[in-house]
């Protein structure tokens, strides 16, 4: 089996299934997980313009993409070509343990797939939220201010362990532009700061607050947080629940 990954999620999630560096051929140059292993795959570009020349050189037996990560065209032209592609498209945790599953067995690790669903599984089903949380934001990137709402995975997965994130802008595409009106407007008391795609500093969170209190609102909350806890959906979703729900619980027992 040789496979080449376009999302760094998954080529994390293919090392935990069981496969070598010697049947993952080929990587993004942000697939940076597992450290100890990713150095010795090659890289055939990013996420967004992989190299097909690199892909086609390897002669890979499954190509692993995401609906939103990679773009239609390439999946288009790979798939023309002949190549087998696996693709992902998980909104929200609930969707992730039948995407392990079918990953499992798109690389010959049924099983492997199995039991990293059922911990997925057994994470969630754990989950017992208050439906109390604070009205949140979570905020990825800053100029233009962009968040993520709760249909997205990263919104799913702050709203799964009890966070009440806002969708300010319903009608979008789920990664909705801000402006200081909207904290206002929907009453926010939690700015959460990722750490990707913008690796937001937490003297930038102050400067959105002092631009919210000048308009004449009321200061939220701000926390810095983990963002590939937040986008890195497979094998990582079960321990970024754990963490993800400790969080939430310190927040909440410090107001």
């Amino acid at each position: 089996m040789r496979v080449v990954s376009l999302v760094p999620s998954l080529t994390q999630t293919l090392f935990d299934l069981g496969l070598s560096f010697d049947e993952i051929v080929g990587r993004t140059p942000w697939c940076i997980h597992p450290a100890s292993k990713v150095d010795q795959v090659m890289v055939v570009g990013g996420t967004k313009t992989p190299n097909l020349g690199k892909i086609r050189q390897l002669k890979p037996d499954l190509i692993v993409m995401d609906k939103e990560e990679n773009p239609l065209e390439v999946y288009q032209t790979l798939k023309d070509e002949g190549f087998e592609i696996f693709v992902s498209d998980v909104t929200s945790p609930n969707d992730v343990p039948d995407m392990l599953r079918g990953l499992g067995a798109a690389c010959g690790r049924e099983n492997a797939g199995e039991q990293l669903a059922l911990i997925c599984e057994d994470s969630i089903t754990q989950i017992v939220g208050d439906g109390h949380g604070l009205r949140t934001i979570p905020l990825i990137w800053h100029k233009p201010l962009m968040a993520v709402s709760p249909q997205r995975y990263s919104g799913g997965i702050l709203s799964m362990v009890g966070f009440d994130v806002i969708d300010t802008h319903p009608e979008g595409n789920g990664y909705p532009k801000v402006v200081i009106e909207d904290f206002i407007k929907h009453e926010i008391e939690l700015i959460l700061l990722t750490s990707e795609p913008h690796k937001f500093t937490i003297e930038e969170g102050e400067e959105i607050v002092d631009a919210i209190v000048k308009a004449g609102g009321k200061a939220p909350l701000v926390e810095l947080i983990d963002g590939e806890d937040l986008t890195w959906f497979g094998s990582r979703t079960a321990s970024a629940l754990a963490r993800l729900i400790e969080f939430q619980s310190l927040i909440g027992s410090a107001n």
